[in-house]
């Protein structure tokens, strides 16, 4: 299902047991569609799966905004699907304590990796009931990542051109010391060029 940047919220039915206690149901909608865009996007279709995991973020974005009723809900519902994927995340990969931005990026690629969406329809962000397979898979799939930086100093060395290479370079040298010997070469290469030209035209 589609939804229009205009209609969306419209077209959702907030499940019946969330009745959250600020904020419009407008607004809450707009959460709730952009929560299940954000779950399609990891692949997750299983509807009911879906539902479950929304109402269980708006439910934590709702307790939020109670003690902040001036934030968007829907930014709130956004956040909140993060840091339950951050944490679900350290978990099944048994990486806690790694810096939110890798550990995301390595859960999302480990997720695409080993096809869990597919192969386990209600494993993604459950935290009770993870298949002890679908654990192994992700961490197999897991990338590991290479050794740090480290700085290093380089120190400047004279470039060696080879023999040629210098031969030319003295050659070039003493031409520019005297220039009648280099006026005599370029018309020397000159008289060549008409010479073959004159060849080749017969």
């Amino acid at each position: 299902m589609t939804y229009a940047p205009g209609d969306a919220p419209a077209q959702v039915a907030l499940p019946e047991a969330f009745r959250p206690k600020t904020g419009t149901m407008e607004s809450w909608n707009a959460a709730y569609v952009r929560v299940e865009d954000y779950l399609r996007a990891h692949r997750i279709h299983n509807r009911l799966h879906q539902s479950r995991l929304i109402q269980k973020i708006l439910e934590r974005a709702a307790k939020r905004h109670e003690a902040r009723p001036a934030l968007d809900p829907t930014t709130l519902a956004a956040e909140e699907t993060e840091a339950l994927m951050e944490s679900w995340f350290a978990e099944v990969l048994d990486e806690r304590g790694r810096p939110r931005d890798r550990l995301a990026v390595d859960g999302r690629v480990s997720l695409l990796l080993c096809d869990g969406p597919k192969h386990w329809p209600y494993a993604f962000l459950d935290e009770e009931n993870i298949p002890p397979d679908f654990v192994q898979a992700m961490r197999t799939s897991n990338l590991n990542a290479g050794p740090d930086l480290a700085v290093s100093s380089m120190v400047p060395r004279p470039i060696d051109l080879g023999r040629i290479t210098g031969a030319a370079g003295e050659t070039l040298e003493r031409f520019e010391r005297w220039p009648v010997m280099r006026a005599l070469l370029l018309w020397m290469i000159f008289a060549s060029a008409l010479a073959g030209i004159f060849y080749l035209t017969r």
